[in-house]
């Protein structure tokens, strides 16, 4: 694989900041989150951010097929020739924006549940999660790479501070391990934080216990707008609340302490909350 600095050079491009473009330096690195991801031949992947082709190249290797989404247009002809000059014919480019592909589309045409894989840029990260958890029943599993922090915030367990909304809404659909830590060193630009990758597998929990999935997803976003207040204050300034004193009185009828905060909540206690509003408006 050439350098990424030198593909960019040739090609007389320079990386997107403003797109979170952080390329893979070392070869080695990517053959090993690919191995560590434990992709197997029948396998179909759905990549994301393709870019100058680290992880599709790999990826192409260990899977029956991949599908590489990559949103910087000026990237695809490039991505593309370093395909062909390693004789890969199992990969397809998609010049997409993820946050508006229809990933349910791509398993259809795939004939398969999808294995997502991707380098995430921070300031879409959380934007990605929500996209994919909506999308979950098109796919087996997630292998993403995040910046170390908010690799922690996905995996932080509640009642700490780093336990937020996307952890509260992955956790409820999803078990998560990490797999790969990266140092900031292995990319192009280099950046402040190191990666963490995570295997992201979902799971059919919320069918079990939640009555209506858009209105728990809604009812932990509002629980956590305000995460500085109470319970019953964030809620209470809802849709789904007259006020305080109604969030607390459905609080306290299923057992939650009303002057408890957000992040000490568990997806157990958001289930019991959200299928309480949800029989409130029956």
């Amino acid at each position: 694989m050439t350098s990424p600095r030198r593909l960019l050079n040739y090609w007389q491009l320079h990386p997107k900041r403003q797109l979170g473009q952080n390329f893979l330096i070392d070869p080695s690195t990517a053959d090993m989150i690919v191995s560590r991801s434990k992709i197997n031949p029948g396998d179909i992947v759905l990549e994301i951010g393709a870019g100058l082709g680290a992880l599709t190249i790999p990826l192409s290797r260990a899977a029956s097929s991949v599908y590489a989404i990559e949103i910087d247009q000026s990237l695809t002809l490039l991505l593309k020739a370093e395909l062909d000059s390693h004789g890969i014919e199992n990969v397809t480019i998609m010049g997409h924006n993820i946050l508006r592909t229809d990933i349910h589309e791509i398993m259809e045409m795939a004939g398969s549940k999808l294995i997502v894989f991707g380098n995430l840029p921070y300031n879409i990260s959380s934007q990605v999660l929500v996209h994919l958890i909506k999308s979950r029943s098109a796919l087996k599993r997630a292998i993403l790479m995040f910046q170390k922090e908010l690799a922690r915030r996905i995996s932080a367990d509640p009642g700490i501070k780093d336990y937020g909304r996307i952890s509260a809404m992955l956790q409820s659909c999803a078990d998560i391990k990490s797999i790969a830590e990266v140092k900031a060193s292995q990319f192009f630009p280099r950046p402040k934080i190191d990666s963490e990758v995570l295997e992201i597998i979902f799971n059919n929990w919320m069918d079990q216990f939640v009555k209506e999935e858009d209105l728990f997803f809604n009812v932990i976003k509002a629980a956590f707008s305000k995460r500085r207040k109470t319970l019953k204050n964030a809620l209470g300034t809802s849709a789904y609340f007259q006020d305080a004193k109604d969030a607390a009185r459905v609080l306290s009828s299923i057992g939650i302490d009303p002057t408890r905060r957000a992040e000490t909540l568990t997806k157990e206690e958001f289930a019991m909350l959200s299928n309480a509003a949800y029989e409130m408006r029956k």
